[in-house]
């Protein structure tokens, strides 16, 4: 199991939000490069980072503040997400030296582009797929469409994608604790290892994620759970890299 910390940036700083709400921001660090080297400084092994306002804006808005982080963290492999809809984006970040690239919205509208991607950059593509009720979500979660996230998850099967990010955004932010049922019928549905997001509060949440991982699910990624010291990093760090040995 992988526990990745997550770095939201929004405006130029580090943030959570509720749900995907961009007016219900909470500002957790205004300089995002001192907050991911302070997870280095307790042992992170992962990094995962998101250009919230470059989903809304269909391109990178926050991207020279994720070169600077990549740079920072060059020990540390990071995943990177947020208005990458190009593969002009996806080789930005690539040069940059983010280890797996996220294509969330317009995986979704284009799955053509996806399977580009694959073949342009293999084994660096990621999926993220945000489900409101179980319906694909868009545009930073600002638009819901009628796909419904299990059915398409099983259409990326065999293009090269190296992992899925299931969110389930009713969860997100609220603290309530993983959707379990939901990210294991992702799991189920396709060969894909599927790493599990939103809601993840306490050490009971990764333990019940470590507890089905031989169903598919190879990774947790949280951040307000961390920033609000309900869920103790180095204890889940130790817990994730437990199961690993």
């Amino acid at each position: 199991m992988i526990f990745y910390p997550a770095i939201d940036l929004k405006d130029g700083e580090c943030v959570r939000l509720i749900r995907g709400d961009m007016e219900a921001a909470t500002v957790f660090n205004n300089d995002p490069g001192a907050q991911a080297k302070s997870f280095e400084a307790v042992g992170c092994k992962w990094l995962h980072l998101v250009d919230l306002n470059g989903a809304f804006a269909g391109e990178p808005v926050n991207g020279d503040i994720i070169e600077q982080i990549a740079d920072l963290m060059a020990e540390v492999p990071i995943q990177v997400g947020g208005g990458i809809r190009t593969l002009a984006t996806i080789q930005r970040y690539s040069d940059a030296g983010a280890r797996y690239i996220i294509i969330g919205t317009k995986a979704v509208s284009d799955l053509g582009f996806v399977n580009e991607a694959c073949r342009a950059f293999p084994g660096k593509i990621s999926v993220g797929l945000d489900a409101r009720d179980g319906r694909l979500a868009t545009e930073g979660w600002s638009k819901v469409s009628d796909l419904m996230a299990v059915e398409y998850v099983e259409k990326l099967i065999d293009l090269g994608v190296c992992e899925i990010i299931y969110t389930d955004i009713a969860r997100d932010g609220m603290m309530g604790g993983v959707n379990i049922e939901a990210t294991l019928s992702m799991a189920s549905a396709t060969n894909i290892p599927v790493i599990a997001s939103g809601g993840i509060s306490n050490l009971d949440d990764i333990r019940r994620l470590i507890e089905v991982s031989s169903q598919g699910i190879t990774g947790a990624i949280t951040g307000r759970a961390i920033y609000e010291n309900t869920l103790d990093f180095r204890q889940a760090q130790a817990l994730c890299d437990e199961w690993v040995d």
